[in-house]
């Protein structure tokens, strides 16, 4: 005699036995409904995985939401759900794939579909009864910890500059490969915790400094705050990790006869690099905004500059007199070809930005630095804290301390008082007269 596990079993097989049948198993799995554990202000939907047929394995498709989103009632949305599902179940067994043609599936789902018989009479007393139970609602598979990044850096792309995106990409593939190392066990995002982030953070700080520890934290729970609003996971714990106080390096100011030694090898040795280092120190641009120069940024008539500036997505500079004369005939390059490439001025040049920055940092370093003996603190970002400093001294010399920065300000690009005013404190260019006289006894 058959017990009432196998009956059930027996019943189901007899019931699903097209749905279930084992060859398409192996092709999709079974579509499922997300109710987003009954919250009506999230969205609910169906979804499925299909084999892609070039790599072979279970893809998962675009989740079906049709309608359902617009009924108010956790039946009403069921309802609907449900009937996706059958459809879509219907649609799979009929031979429908997402990445074909399915013309063929579609016209046999129009045929109709025999409609079992209702039996209206009452079961014997002896006879089982087998009820209908209602479809099984299911949470959404937990998303594997590399398409969660994926992810993430995908969405990221699409809303930060391509610098930026190199340094999330590098951080997340250091994280990454640590994470592999110290637990291959886990699998899914959702079992990654504060304390695993924790610990990876402070092997971060015994091998570098606070101020990368920091970074790597900033920009970690940046890509973790993409797959909390995206529901994800269900908090981004990344930025409840304290920051840890960190010096920054700052790069210091050259004196006037260390800047002018420089200038005069450089135009012996280097043109290409003293002309990429006079953008930066009389248009007051950063490296990697001269990286991004090309020739038809610069117009002619009216010796402006056009560039993607930090705070902004275009800004437009004066190419001051003392920089322009330094500048070849334009009209002999192609608009398109970058002003800097490489170790000549004018040309194509196929790469990321990031590496065209650190070709002129290195090319900087081997020419410059070692020739020196200059330490970390000088590099190329030193030459616009120089000349800014001289600009600011030249100007309070004739007016007074706000009306110089204001002019200031329109020079070197700062959208806020505030802003160059840190800036000028962080560069010391700002330095009180001498205070002698108030420092003297009386009788003195």
């Amino acid at each position: 005699m058959l017990n009432f596990k196998q009956i059930v079993t027996f019943a189901y097989d007899c019931e699903y036995e097209n749905a279930y049948d084992l060859k398409i198993k192996k092709n999709f799995s079974t579509p499922k409904i997300y109710n987003a554990k009954g919250d009506l202000n999230k969205r609910w939907y169906v979804y499925f995985s299909f084999r892609n047929p070039e790599t072979g394995k279970l893809k998962r498709m675009a989740p079906i939401y049709g309608d359902a989103n617009t009924y108010k009632t956790k039946e009403d949305r069921l309802q609907v759900l449900t009937q996706y599902r059958k459809t879509i179940i219907k649609l799979l067994n009929q031979g429908f794939s997402p990445f074909e043609n399915n013309i063929e599936a579609l016209e046999n789902l129009k045929k109709p579909t025999p409609t079992p018989e209702i039996i209206n009479e009452e079961p014997k007393p002896e006879t089982p009864i087998l009820k209908v139970v209602e479809e099984k609602i299911v949470e959404e598979p937990k998303m594997g910890v590399q398409e969660a990044f994926d992810f993430a850096l995908n969405y990221k792309t699409k809303l930060v500059g391509e610098t930026t995106i190199e340094s999330y990409k590098n951080r997340a593939e250091n994280f990454l490969k640590w994470l592999t190392k110290n637990y291959p066990e886990l699998k899914t995002i959702d079992i990654l915790s504060k304390k695993i982030m924790l610990t990876f953070l402070n092997e971060t700080l015994e091998r570098t400094t606070a101020r990368t520890r920091n970074n790597y934290r900033t920009e970690l729970s940046a890509i973790f705050q993409v797959l909390e609003d995206n529901e994800i996971i269900k908090s981004n714990f990344v930025k409840k990790i304290n920051v840890l106080k960190s010096t920054p390096n700052r790069n210091k100011t050259y004196t006037d006869e260390q800047q002018q030694i420089i200038f005069e090898y450089l135009e012996k040795h280097d043109k290409v690099l003293l002309l990429f280092i006079k953008f930066i120190s009389y248009n007051f641009l950063r490296p990697i905004e001269v990286c991004r120069l090309q020739i038809k940024d610069i117009n002619i008539n009216t010796r402006t500059v056009q560039f993607k500036a930090k705070n902004s997505p275009l800004k437009t500079k004066i190419i001051p007199e003392i920089l322009w004369k330094e500048l070849p005939d334009l009209t002999q390059f192609n608009p398109d070809d970058f002003l800097f490439a490489r170790d000549r001025i004018g040309g194509s040049w196929d790469t990321k930005l990031i590496n065209k920055r650190n070709f002129y940092s290195k090319r900087f370093k081997k020419v410059v630095k070692e020739k020196f003996e200059l330490d970390v603190n000088y590099g190329l970002y030193s030459f616009r804290h120089t000349f800014i400093t001289k600009l600011y001294r030249a100007m309070v010399k004739d007016s007074s301390p706000y009306e110089a920065k204001s002019k200031l300000m329109l020079i070197t690009g700062h959208t806020t008082m505030s802003a160059l005013e840190k800036y000028l404190r962080d560069i010391d260019a700002e330095l009180p007269a001498d205070y002698s006289e108030m420092l003297k006894n009386k009788n003195e």
